[in-house]
């Protein structure tokens, strides 16, 4: 067993079991997909940590515990199409092609967007398309989506993208006031989403997906 693969066994049994997450499919991606790959090279060592891991630019890589959580909640089927969005190196978008039928995975740097490709390729993931763009518009040429899941904090869902759910699909987004924050999951039906809270998390809110501004006289 290679160093990262006993890191990976230790991220499953340390941060994703004991978070309630017994899901199978969820559970053999984590372990089948290498997260080190997925970041940038000076960051390898710290892939596995327990907790959000700086990418630059304001960016993270959500914890993995956060992402597992997520996914559980969401509990995508294999039939279902899966719009990503803020994939950065394309670590979620590769963890949840192995539940999905297809990701579409949108990122609109365009340096993380190509480590991901690239990244995506070496790992065989063939069901997944990586989209450049700006995150807060999706990726509606390839939609409607089943499920939607942001890989950042949110004040605001786009109506851009909630657009883009499917009615009867499920979306989830970690919604920020200040410091803290809770990972909500939306069912969108007669176009309308509903909300719930599925449980607490922090990440930094991602451009596009703050605030609308209040209007002024």
């Amino acid at each position: 067993m290679s160093d990262f693969t006993a890191r990976r066994v230790m991220m499953v049994d340390t941060q994703v079991r004991p978070s309630d997450v017994t899901k199978f499919p969820i559970i053999d991606a984590m372990l089948t997909v290498p997260r080190e790959v997925f970041v940038p090279a000076a960051s390898r060592e710290a892939a596995y940590m327990g907790e959000n891991l700086m990418l630059g630019q304001g960016r993270v890589l959500l914890e993995p515990r956060t992402l597992a959580k997520t996914l559980d909640a969401l509990a995508i089927s294999n039939a279902e199409l899966v719009l990503d969005i803020g994939c950065a190196m394309g670590y979620s978008a590769a963890v949840i092609a192995h539940m999905a039928e297809a990701v579409v995975a949108v990122e609109e740097d365009e340096a993380m967007a190509q480590e991901a490709v690239e990244a995506l390729m070496q790992e065989g993931a063939d069901n997944v398309i990586v989209h450049t763009g700006a995150l807060a518009e999706g990726a509606a040429e390839h939609g409607p989506y089943d499920v939607i899941v942001i890989e950042g904090g949110v004040s605001d869902v786009p109506q851009a993208i909630l657009d883009q759910l499917k009615d009867g699909g499920r979306i989830a987004a970690l919604f920020m006031e200040g410091e803290l924050g809770e990972v909500r999951i939306g069912h969108k039906r007669g176009g309308q989403i509903s909300w719930r809270l599925a449980f607490n998390a922090a990440a930094p809110v991602l451009d596009g997906f703050n605030p609308a501004p209040a209007f002024q006289l």
